[in-house]
């Protein structure tokens, strides 16, 4: 079972021309998936609107990281479907449309902090308003450029991976704990990146176990497992 509850503007607003409504930049409908016949989430449906957040709550073993990676494609759905603005999504589609942060790191130990980022916007691609070095700057690495990632703290690696996700072109972020080994600082830098990101006309769906305050944007939330 799910809960779907919206914290938007409650203000009111002229109905729009339906003719001139955008499809959600993810919509998902009927989506399940089960491990060794047990149903882990699901079925669930839901949308995600450009400039919008959707913040995913449960307990542990609820089916938060799952339904992440079976967004971006890295396991497949037992059932449902997933659009991306208004048409069934392909593999393809989802991994150019995705940007994943989870819990591993997604960078080489034995490369430095530049040639990891150079070797995946080379992968990933990379936001063309955007530079190594501006991104660096962003999460507070610069002047770590030739520091092997092996050798970074915690901290500093989850930064890593916060200036990979700011470089990708990718419009929908999918944030697995994006706070987690970060300190109040650290905190109000994913909370800007999201804001700044939905500002430009991204999506971001995080999962959190409810220890932190949602971003300060415009967020939805998605109840997972027995707390729904």
């Amino acid at each position: 079972m799910t809960a779907l509850r919206s914290h938007r503007d409650r203000t009111a607003y002229p109905m729009p021309d339906p003719a001139f409504v955008q499809p959600p930049l993810l919509a998902v409908r009927e989506l399940h998936f089960a491990r060794n016949e047990r149903p882990v989430f699901g079925p669930l449906g839901f949308s995600i609107d450009a400039g919008e957040a959707l913040l995913v709550q449960g307990d542990n073993g609820s089916g938060k990281t799952t339904l992440l990676r079976v967004l971006c494609g890295l396991l497949r759905a037992d059932g449902g479907s997933i659009h991306v603005r208004g048409r069934v999504a392909s593999h393809a589609t989802r991994a150019a449309t995705t940007a994943y942060l989870g819990h591993l790191p997604a960078f080489k130990a034995d490369l430095g902090v530049l040639e990891n980022l150079e070797f995946l916007c080379g992968l990933h691609g990379r936001r063309g308003s955007q530079t190594i070095a501006g991104a660096l700057a962003t999460v507070g690495l610069s002047g770590q450029e030739d520091t092997l990632a092996r050798q970074l703290s915690a901290g500093q690696r989850k930064r890593l991976s916060l200036a990979r996700l700011w470089l990708s072109p990718a419009p929908l972020w999918l944030l697995d704990e994006p706070y987690a080994n970060l300190d109040l600082g650290g905190i109000d830098l994913v909370n800007r990146m999201v804001q700044a990101h939905l500002g430009d006309g991204g999506a971001a769906l995080v999962t959190t176990h409810g220890a932190y305050a949602a971003p300060p944007v415009r967020t939805r939330l998605l109840m997972l497992g027995a707390a729904a």
